[in-house]
């Protein structure tokens, strides 16, 4: 007994036991379950049911047959993994939003884009689609190998003819072990236009291919950002794109924007995607939304969101684009089996994958009708000869006493095979007569005419391709219809923080004291020149406004230090503050060093190119230096350096320029300068600078600004005092100059506290050491010779002196009733505010302020 036991016991290592078998799961789920086959697309379930309902007839010209009679016949003969399996299987195939071309022709509630899922089997019906049957066209003629069913009882084709290439038309998704496929659907008729071009030119390149295939067709349509990534997938097999919903921007009766979206992204679950939208509104994450319906009908998909009034309809788009699955990734993973093993492919490799096939699939077919032509032909020479000798063939068959004789005594006497006897013996007298004669010889001269054709289609390889070309074009016509999905041209990764902001003009304002913020330009209202004012901040007997830029949120500002460093920061990543709130202190979010402060804030958004572009700076002490934009492309988040200052010096004023244009320079003590921007050679960032103006003592240099002889300059004393000047009155002369007078400073209207340009019909904001702000049309303002006194702009109280000045977007003024009679307020129409024209220069201001 123990020798018995001793001959049934196998020592073996566990870990290889473990690997071994795990090895034959895996190969089993990555080769029978879970990958396609790159010659027809399909995995061994879609290809059990299609042929399992070819084989019961179950085709486009019959009725309709219960779903789940073709899944018992699905799993009793051929694929034993469940029901369930097989039936979400077929489901999934006669699904338009699932399939570009269904293979299923479903009858009954097959699921729908809300997640909803199929009907019980018992209640569905299903036929194989007319598109379908070119799938299994053919299966009967040899073309494909049939390996026997899992307990060997039936057989069934180890792949299909699939006489268009599914695997791209179609796409495929699916999970094996320790590998995973992720394949698009695409345009049937773009996909064989590719497949001709590969035919034709064996040597084409993916850019080739792509100029009939440019990328994926999915069957919810959608809008594909890009083609790089499309490229690098169908060049390696792998790669993701950007997919949007298709999304319309419209205007209700009542003059609300209102976001549409009619098309979705492929895969994505609308009744998921509109409680995510209504989550999001009701948690305020996105701010604007006040409503959203879901208007789809048979007619198509349609969820309509309502914006509030006051609310970017675009801003509230692109967070959704970035919360919501309104925007997706598709991730490109082309693998599939071929010869047996899975492999990563590219589009050029599945294309000659699937053409291998398809010559292979035309050999066997006309080898199948070579055989069949050839055996008929036999039998007609057969008759032919029994014909000929007529009378012989009917005496040796009646004098024969069985039909074995007879046979045996036609193939002696005429040297016949055995199926052409057999064949005289079964013939019928009808085939006698004349005309049955000739049908005879008819068809015998057509079979002789096929088979020299089909001989010849096996010996030329270009036969062969010919026909697959002409019956790939046949299909092309039959059911190729129009592209769903948009491919855009420029790709989108991710959206930017600007995507989410809403576009608007602001004030972006600096104190003194570092304080900053920015306010909409709406928020203020114009006045004429002789006004109060409004309350534009609130600040302590220590701080003022320093510093005043018209800009926008999506605008890009430079902050250059007193240091001679520069920052950057976009528009909208400046805090907004109320009209009299302070701000945040500048140093939260710039890495400023505590021996530097913000001297002056330019917009370089808007202007030309970097290569034509200059930033002209100007300092306290009369340097100037031109350096291109392009030097300040990559600002560091701890600043670059922009120039190399002179002890005691300190940046005053930067400006962006064209290389072509003429400078005025002016100073405290009211003297001023004017020279060709080009005398001033193009300097590297770090460069020092020359001397752009000669002080005289105790002077300094209050502003610089870009002049032409159309322009006027307009200055303003510290006491509110100002006026304009023709430009022409300013000779341009030599850089490094003393300068002309460009105002009379007296103790009444005090030193001169900025200088800028006037091209037109601008309005002026004014800010004081108090926080107070006017704004009025520059046209109010007298226009006098260079050496004059000025006239008042500004009521001033005791001790307050004018801080900044800035120039911004003309508006027109409406007379409204006040109270006190003392100033006459402007009605704005909010169109105009949000028009906001680049600030030309920096209003400084003087050391005492």
């Amino acid at each position: 007994m123990s020798e018995q036991n001793d001959t049934r016991i196998r020592n073996a290592n566990l870990s290889e036991q473990m690997k071994t078998s795990f090895l034959s799961y895996a190969m089993s789920v990555i080769v029978a379950r879970a990958l396609p086959d790159v010659r027809d697309g399909m995995k061994p379930v879609h290809r059990r049911i299609l042929y399992s309902m070819i084989e019961q007839g179950n085709t486009p010209d019959k009725p309709h047959k219960k779903s789940a009679r073709i899944v018992g016949d699905v799993m009793g003969k051929y694929h034993p993994h469940g029901d369930s399996a097989i039936y979400e299987s077929m489901v999934r195939m006669a699904q338009p939003f699932s399939y570009r071309h269904m293979l299923v022709d479903g009858h009954g509630n097959f699921g729908s884009v809300d997640g909803d899922g199929a009907a019980a089997m018992r209640y569905t019906e299903a036929r194989l689609s007319k598109v379908a049957m070119e799938m299994v066209r053919d299966l009967n003629k040899d073309t494909v190998n049939f390996v026997p069913n899992y307990d060997g009882e039936e057989r069934e084709p180890e792949v299909l003819p699939a006489r268009f290439p599914n695997l791209l038309v179609n796409g495929a998704t699916g999970i094996a072990v320790g590998m995973a496929t992720n394949i698009p659907t695409h345009n049937l008729g773009e996909v064989i236009s590719a497949l001709h071009i590969l035919m034709n030119n064996p040597e084409a390149t993916t850019a080739d291919l792509m100029e009939a295939l440019p990328g994926p067709d999915f069957p919810t349509g959608g809008i594909v950002m890009g083609k790089s990534g499309i490229r690098r997938a169908y060049e390696t097999g792998r790669g993701r794109v950007t997919v949007r919903a298709k999304v319309d921007i419209e205007q209700t009766k009542t003059g609300k924007e209102q976001i549409v979206v009619t098309e979705l992204p492929y895969a994505v679950n609308k009744a998921r995607l509109i409680e995510r939208i209504s989550e999001l509104a009701r948690e305020k994450r996105i701010e604007g939304i006040t409503g959203i319906r879901d208007e789809s009908d048979r007619e198509g998909l349609r969820i309509s969101i309502d914006v509030r009034r006051d609310t970017s309809a675009s801003v509230i788009l692109n967070n959704l684009y970035k919360e919501t699955l309104l925007q997706t990734n598709f991730s490109f993973n082309m693998l599939a089996i071929n010869g047996g093993k899975p492999q990563t492919m590219s589009l050029k490799a599945i294309l000659i994958a699937y053409l291998t096939h398809q010559r292979e699939v035309i050999r066997r077919r006309t080898a199948f009708d070579l055989q069949k032509a050839q055996a008929r032909a036999h039998i007609l020479e057969g008759l032919r000869i029994a014909l000929d000798h007529i009378d012989e063939i009917i005496s040796i068959i009646r004098s024969s006493t069985t039909s074995e004789e007879a046979k045996t005594r036609l193939i002696d006497g005429y040297a016949l095979s055995d199926k052409q006897a057999q064949a005289i013996l079964d013939m019928r007298l009808v085939r006698l007569t004349g005309l049955e004669r000739d049908k005879i010889e008819d068809e015998y001269q057509k079979l002789v005419e096929l088979i020299a054709d089909l001989k010849d289609i096996l010996a030329h390889q270009e036969r062969v391709d010919q026909i697959i070309y002409n019956e790939l074009l046949e299909i092309q016509t039959k059911f190729g219809d129009a592209r769903r999905t948009e491919l855009q041209v420029g790709d989108v990764t991710t959206l930017e923080d600007e995507d989410l902001i809403e576009e608007e003009s602001v004030i972006v304002t600096l104190t003194r004291n570092g304080y900053i913020k920015r306010v909409p330009q709406k928020e203020f209202k114009a006045q004429n020149r002789g006004g109060r004012g409004v309350q534009g901040m609130n600040v302590n007997d220590e701080d003022f406004v320093d510093q005043m830029v018209a800009t926008s949120t999506h605008d890009t500002l430079l902050f250059f230090t007193n240091t001679g460093k520069v920052y950057r920061m976009k528009g909208y990543e400046v805090p907004e503050y109320g009209r009299q709130a302070k701000g945040i202190p500048v140093v939260n979010l710039l890495n400023i060093n505590n021996d530097e402060k913000i001297q002056t804030v330019i917009n370089v958004s808007g202007n030309a190119s970097e290569k034509e572009a200059y930033l002209f700076f100007v300092t306290r002490l009369g340097v100037v230096k031109r350096t291109a934009v392009s030097e300040f492309s990559n600002i560091r988040t701890n600043g670059l350096k922009a120039l190399t200052l002179r002890e005691e010096d300190e940046v005053l004023s930067v400006q962006i320029t064209d290389g072509t244009q003429s400078i005025l320079i002016a100073t405290q003590e009211g003297y001023s300068v004017r020279f060709a921007e080009d005398s001033i050679r193009v300097m590297g960032r770090a460069a020092a600078g020359v001397r752009g103006i000669r002080l005289r003592d105790n002077d300094a240099v209050i502003g610089a600004d870009v002049v032409t002889e159309k322009d006027s300059v307009l200055v303003i004393t510290e006491k509110g005092y100002g006026k304009q000047t023709l430009a022409t009155e300013y000779p341009i002369k030599g850089r490094g100059g003393k300068g002309i007078k460009t105002a009379n400073i007296t103790e009444k209207n005090g030193l001169l506290a900025g200088m800028m340009i006037i091209r037109g019909n601008e309005d002026i904001m004014v800010t004081t050491t108090q926080g107070v702000m006017i704004r009025f049309d520059s046209s109010a303002v007298s226009q006098t010779g260079r050496a004059t006194l000025g006239v008042r702009l500004m009521r001033l109280e005791d001790g307050t002196k004018v801080a900044t000045l800035a120039k911004i977007e003309h508006v027109e003024e409406e007379i409204v009733e006040d109270n006190d009679a003392v100033s006459r307020e402007t009605v704005l129409d909010n169109k105009q505010l949000s028009q906001v024209s680049d600030l030309l220069n920096h209003a400084s201001k003087h050391d005492d302020a």
